[in-house]
Parts: C-alpha cells; structure tokens; sequence
C-alpha cells in the first residue's frame, strides 16, 4: 500500500544520507534506483518502490543511478548487530565467500543447506546469495573501469565474473551503459579518477584507487591514534605528522597478497576516506576492500548509536565530546587473535615490541620492501609449529600463543566473519591461556561485534569513574556497548 506517512518515503524527500546503505528506492517511471540522499529531484510517493538491497533493485530490473552511484554507499550497520544466519550470511559475502566458495560454500560455513540459505535471504532481503554476490561484483567491475587502464577482459576476471560475456550483460543491466561508456563516464579530476595509464595498463605500480564511503561523522584523529599506538612494525606503519597521517599494512589475502594505504585527510568531511590498494592479485580486489572497511569500522551508524547512548546522561554527555568514535575492528581476524595473546599482561609497547620480534622470526617476506612494510604476518600453521623462543616471553604464555595457532589451523577456532559469536567465544575460551578479557576483545575486533563490554577493564573502569559513568547501567547502552567501551578509554586517557 502507497501512503505519504511512510517515514523511508520522508527520508527520501529529505535527502538524508543517514540512510544510506540502510535501504535504496527506486523510480518505476524512469527505471532507476538510487540512494536516499541522491540529489536528482523527488520522484511522486506513488511512482517509488522501496529495496533493502541494491540487489534486490537489480533484480526487479532497475539501473543504478548515474548521479549518486548507490552503489558505493556504505554498508547496513544491522549485518554487523545481527548474530541470525541472515546478518551472517551478508557478512560472508562481503567477504567475497561466494565468488570463492560457491553457494555451497556459503551454506556450509553458516550451517544451513543451500535452499534454506536461498530462501532465508530471498524473504528477507529480495534477493538471494547469487544476486548479492553479483551486485558486489558488479561494483568492483565499475571501480576497476573507472580507476585504472586495464582491459576490459582482464577486469571482467578480476572482478569475479565467470566470462566476458557475462561481465558485459551484468554492466549493461546495471548500469545502462557499456563497459566503455561506463569507462568513459568515469568522474573526473582528484586522485580517485587518476587511473592507472591508459587502456591496457597494469595498476600494479599505482594501486587501486577508492573512496571508502561512511556515514555521518567519522573521528579520523582517534582511529588513526589508535592504530598508531598498535601499529607492528614490518607489517603496519604510520606515516606523516598528526592530522596527515598515512595508515600503510600488509595484507594476506586469498589469491595473494596486497599493500594497504589509507589517508587520515584525504576526503575527510566528504563522507569518505581515500585508500589505495596495491594488490598482487586484482581478484582479491572486493576482499581486500571489506577488511580494509572493518578495520575503519566503516559501515557504523553513528546516529544510531548516538541515539542509543544519549538515553543515559552521563554516557550521553562523553559520547557528544567526540562525535563520529568509531570501533576498529581487524583486517586479519587470525593475526589479531595472536597480537591479543601476545598483549596479556603487557603494556602497548612491549606489545608491539613482541610482535616485531614474532614478524621478523615467522613472517612472509615480501618479494620487495615497500617503504617500513617487509612481511606478511605469521600464519597460523607456521605458529603452531614454532618454538617461539625468540620472543623472550613467559613458557606458559607461548603454550597459550601455540594452543591458539593450532586451534584455528585445524578449525577448532573458526574467525571469518560469518561464525556465531557465541560459539566462537565458548571455544577461544576452551584454550588454555585465554580469558574472558582476551575472548571479549576478539568477539569485539576479530568478529566485529559492536555490543561488547569489557567491565574488569582496569581502563573501562576509570573512564567510567572519570566521567561519571555507572557500568550498572550499561545494558541500556545495548546493542552498542562496542563504542560506549571506546568512549571510556577514550576518557581514561583525556581525564587525567
């Protein structure tokens, strides 16, 4: 039924890019969908239909809008808060599980047959496993032809399409254009339209160039700060002065492996933060993407939690001090888990330490230097093996570090972004050498689970006690318990 109350229609009418990424609309009489905020004039209520994925706009036969491209917004903070095998499933394909895996690959990681995955995702969402992936792929084609000069063969692969064929119907169904119109039709001027050299170019020596688009504000100084404090030399490095700051990683990926290069400026007030990925291999292009998006905690809504918080005065009060406090997550879920280890008991420094020392006795090196960055982190079946005698940490602690590695060698602890958190704690916790602390802040980084609240926090406890803050009160706070959490560090260290 058409009614004028509907509060998506008003969202809509309003240009309100808080609700970008949460649902896409579209317009029967011109064929095209878009996001909330799109700037183009507002369609009449009774010529629009509602989606809750770009997908499923797709599906009905509609055209991403040229104008406000919908499909580079942000991500739904609900896959993350969602622990059903919906909000799971979204995750893993993000991840690019059915580009590699298949459905069924999908389906057996989740738990589920394919059918009830399909029909699961088909009643919820409009669209099931297969249409989600290729609305993804889709995307990943249109940066590749818009940000670098290879050909267009060589993309239709990288982005996961099985032929060229069907690389050429998918863009046209899309997009309405050609991949060389879409090619053409690329944005021009500033470092995102740069490209890569012209048609036939290798993007290998430039990267590949994207805007990572979140909503609402973003506090870049604190996540950067954060990752400052943490960064392991060999794998991640911070360089420029405050306020300028360029975040550079490694990362091992499926196909191979890639450089990360994140700017702390770049777009800063725009909705975006530029990024730059050197891939060895450009198939691992969409991956590499989403775990650069969940280390910057980039698909959050800081309206809702801002919401959520103000509801208790004293946490309300902290949270409006730094508007835009993100949750960093992990680009590595396994290297987390051993850096968590590595951290019991120790101060940031001597964790870092540590974890310099670990890198260079068992990491991968990289075929070439690249500036401070020199390996790939350790992988686990390496770990398990090792004598760890390097380190120069407590026998009991590298017990604990090798019992991890082998458990997610051998699956006993699974990490990808598709487990059940609950599951996933009750077996770090089975670990000897891992406690509540240490399986809390996995759930919280590794899983990118936003309702985690550490309590015996020495650091939660005197924020809390510093601002004001009742930790009684806190399940008020739910389901962003994740960034109430930030905010007490965040207070532990300005408090002082």
């Amino acid at each position: 039924m058409v009614t004028m109350d509907d509060p998506r229609y008003e969202a809509v009418r309003g240009r309100d890019a808080r609700f970008d990424g949460e649902f896409f609309f579209a317009v029967t009489t011109t064929g095209i969908y878009c996001r909330p905020s799109c700037p183009a004039v507002t369609p009449r209520r009774r010529n629009v239909r509602f989606f809750p994925t770009a997908a499923a706009a797709q599906g009905s036969g509609f055209r991403a809008c040229r104008r406000c491209r919908p499909d580079a917004v942000p991500g739904s903070a609900a896959w993350n808060v969602r622990a059903d095998v919906v909000g799971r499933a979204m995750r893993l394909i993000g991840d690019g599980i059915v580009d590699r895996e298949g459905v069924a690959g999908l389906a057996a990681r989740l738990g589920y047959s394919a059918r009830q995955v399909q029909r699961q995702l088909n009643a919820e969402l409009g669209a099931g496993p297969i249409a989600l992936a290729r609305a993804q792929r889709a995307h990943t084609a249109r940066v590749l032809l818009q940000t670098t000069g290879m050909q267009t063969a060589g993309i239709a692969f990288a982005a996961g399409f099985a032929s060229v064929r069907q690389f050429n119907d998918t863009i046209r169904e899309i997009y309405g254009m050609t991949p060389t119109e879409l090619r053409a039709a690329r944005p021009r001027g500033g470092r995102y339209a740069a490209g890569s050299g012209g048609e036939g170019a290798s993007p290998a020596a430039g990267g590949v160039p994207l805007r990572l688009a979140y909503r609402g504000a973003y506090d870049t100084a604190q996540v950067f700060d954060h990752l400052e404090r943490r960064a392991v030399p060999g794998i991640e490095e911070v360089t420029g002065p405050p306020g300028g700051r360029t975040y550079r990683r490694t990362l091992r990926l499926p196909g191979g492996h890639a450089v990360a290069e994140v700017d702390e400026t770049a777009g800063k007030g725009h909705g975006w933060l530029e990024c730059r990925l050197h891939l060895s291999e450009l198939r691992d292009l969409t991956t590499a993407t989403q775990r650069v998006r969940r280390l910057f905690d980039l698909d959050a809504d800081p309206y809702a939690v801002a919401e959520r918080l103000a509801a208790d005065p004293a946490m309300g009060t902290l949270a409006a001090l730094r508007p835009g406090m993100r949750a960093p997550g992990s680009a590595d879920p396994h290297e987390m888990a051993v850096r968590a280890v590595l951290g019991q008991q120790v101060t940031l420094a001597a964790g870092r330490h540590l974890g310099a020392a670990l890198v260079a006795a068992y990491g991968t090196p990289l075929p070439a230097p690249s500036g401070g960055l020199t390996h790939l982190f350790p992988t686990a079946d390496t770990l398990a093996g090792a004598s760890l005698s390097e380190l120069g940490m407590p026998g009991a602690r590298r017990d604990t570090l090798r019992g991890l590695a082998a458990a997610l060698a051998d699956g006993t602890v699974v990490l990808d972004p598709g487990v059940d958190r609950d599951a996933t704690e009750k077996a770090l916790l089975a670990l000897r050498g891992v406690g509540p602390w240490t399986a809390g802040y996995l759930r919280m980084r590794a899983l990118g689970d936003p309702d985690v609240l550490l309590e015996g926090d020495v650091a939660v406890r005197a924020g809390a006690a510093r601002a004001g803050v009742a930790l009684e009160e806190a399940e008020a706070w739910r389901p962003w318990r994740t960034y109430a959490m930030h905010h007490l560090w965040n207070a532990a260290q300005t408090l002082t």
